[in-house]
Order: C-alpha cells, then structure tokens, then sequence
C-alpha cells in the first residue's frame, strides 16, 4: 500500500492587499475578490450565447466566446478581443462581474467576443499576462481563413472589423497589444480601433490628484503592480507608464476610445495619456467620454444607470461607426 501525504500549507501572510488578495510564506495566494465565477451558456436577459475554448494547454491559457442572439449564417460581425481588469493580479473571464458585462457589451454592440482569461499575478509575474493576451490575438487571427480551431469564429467574425479593448488593468494591457501590432502586425486581421475604458497607468512621480488628497489612494493602488511586477523597473516599468515608453505612439490603428470616469484616482493618468498621444504625434484620432460623479470601473457594477448606458452606447457607436 502506497501513502501519500499532503504538505500543509503555511499560514504566515507575507503580502496582503486590503479586501483583494492574501499571499502567503509558500507562495500560494488567496484572492478576496473575483471568486464567484459563472458558468457559460445562454443569457436569459441578452439572449447571448457563451462557450469556454481552451487556446493554450501548456500554459492553461483559456477564453470566453460570446456571440448575440442575432447572429446570422449569413452576416459578419465585428471582432472584439475583451482583456478583463482586476490589477492584474484578481478577476477572470468568468467571474460575476465580467460575465454578465461581456453579456451586455456583445447583445449591444453586435459584435463576436473573445474574453481573454490571461494569467494573472504574483504566481505569474508580468508579461505573462501580455504575452497570454498577444498569443490569443494570434490564436484570434489564426481563423481569419476559415480555418482556425473554433466555428463561431471562422464562420461569424469579420477580420477586417478587428478591435481590443479592456478595463483598468485590461486597458493597460490592450494599450501595449495596440503598440505591439504597430510594431509587428498579425496577418489576417485589420484592428479598426482599440477601447481603453479607465485605464490603469502609474508612475514613480505624482501627478495631478495624486499630489495631494489621492496620496494614499495612490500608495494603495500602486501595491497591485509591485505585486504583480517584481521588476526593477518597478512602478517606471514603461508597460505601467507609458510616458516613459518612446514607442507609446507607434498604436497600430487609427482611432482610440479612452473613457475615465471623474471621481476615479487613475483619470488625471487616463487625461495625461491622451496628452502624450497627440504630443508624440500619433496620427489617429482619439476620442474620450468622462463619466460624471462616477469612480472607477462603474460600469461593471450596473449596466443600467444613465452614466452606463451613455458609456455602452459610446463603445457601440465607436464600433460600428468605425466599421
């Protein structure tokens, strides 16, 4: 008879993000947030269908599909690769506050969904999470003949109506995967346009907000990316900063939609960004919606408020007015 025994795991915190994550002597980690997680299938509100695809199996790389109740065999829609925030270190595609998002944001839009579940943080320290997302842009590509390894797409999705988008740490990473396609372009797909929805972006110097009453907010926030990066760069890291990134205009398409709510401690960031774009000559057009009274990310938390609908209609408007 052969035993196994199971080593216990440590108790002793090392790291600890108020309300967020725990990490723990051994390494492992428990996260506080994004843990409710639901299932695939048909929406009973939208009427969208979902369906979870494995896109890599050496490093557990996975997506989400969404496709609206209006589909047709004979029409097709946009693309629409979704990068989820969280921090970089919490939330998936599946949790209770993306699922239903990615639910209301393909019924509205019309288009095809890929949610990227990338790799998160500190167990995978940055770029995982980019490079997770930049190989699902390729695996989204590698349907652009008809030939990829998923149906919805190779039937439904129109590779020349190609756009990314993501919230807060996701529209970090979207920013980057803009850059990187202007660098080095993936055949098959023409990426119309990118959505950065409060994204965020840091750096060692204060600014705006940050210098005064967000100090703490500031010191608070910039915990997930420390922890998430064990980088020497740290917080001047140019995929947190993109100030400090001389390739920041070199996005690969030709417009952006960059949303920031008001009372959110990442808009002075999201306004300084926009101001670098135009600076270094970026030859799109950039539009921007501010969300008035609203904090961070708020539109996950209820679609249906005035300032939630005014923000999914802009994202539809951007999308299939850009096409």
């Amino acid at each position: 008879m052969s035993l196994t025994f199971e080593i216990p795991k440590s108790d002793e915190i090392v790291h600890e993000i108020v309300g967020f994550i725990r990490v723990y002597k051994d390494g492992h980690c428990e996260r506080l947030v994004g843990t409710n997680k639901l299932p695939a299938g048909i929406d009973s509100s939208t009427g969208v269908i979902s369906k979870d695809v494995v896109i890599s199996p050496e490093t557990n790389l996975s997506a989400r599909l969404y496709i609206p109740k209006t589909v047709t065999a004979y029409r097709k829609l946009p693309v629409l690769i979704y990068i989820h925030g969280g921090g970089f270190i919490v939330e998936s595609t599946t949790s209770s506050d993306y699922h239903p998002t990615l639910n209301y944001l393909t019924a509205g839009s019309n288009v095809i969904t890929v949610s990227v579940d990338y790799r998160l943080g500190p167990e995978n320290p940055v770029p995982a999470g980019y490079n997770d997302c930049w190989e699902a842009i390729h695996w989204v590509a590698s349907h652009s003949t008809g030939g990829g390894p998923d149906p919805w797409l190779n039937n439904i999705g129109d590779f020349q109506k190609v756009f990314f988008a993501g919230d807060s740490a996701g529209a970090n990473i979207v920013h980057s995967m803009g850059v990187r396609f202007g660098l080095d372009p993936i055949a098959g797909i023409n990426l119309k346009g990118v959505l950065l929805l409060d994204p965020y972006f840091g750096g060692v110097v204060a600014i705006g907000s940050e210098r005064e009453k967000g100090k703490e907010m500031k010191a608070f926030t910039d915990q997930f990316w420390n922890l998430a990066n064990p980088s020497v760069t740290r917080l001047d890291d140019p995929l947190f900063n993109p100030e400090k990134d001389p390739r920041m205009s070199g996005v690969g398409c030709s417009r952006i939609l960059l949303c920031v709510a008001e009372l959110d401690s990442f808009r002075d960031r999201g306004l300084l960004y926009k101001e670098m774009m135009e600076k270094n000559g970026w030859p799109g057009k950039l539009e921007m919606l501010e969300s008035k009274g609203e904090d961070h990310v708020f539109f996950l938390f209820d679609h249906t408020s005035e300032n939630a609908r005014i923000l999914f209609d802009t994202i539809c408007t951007f999308i299939n007015h850009t096409c």
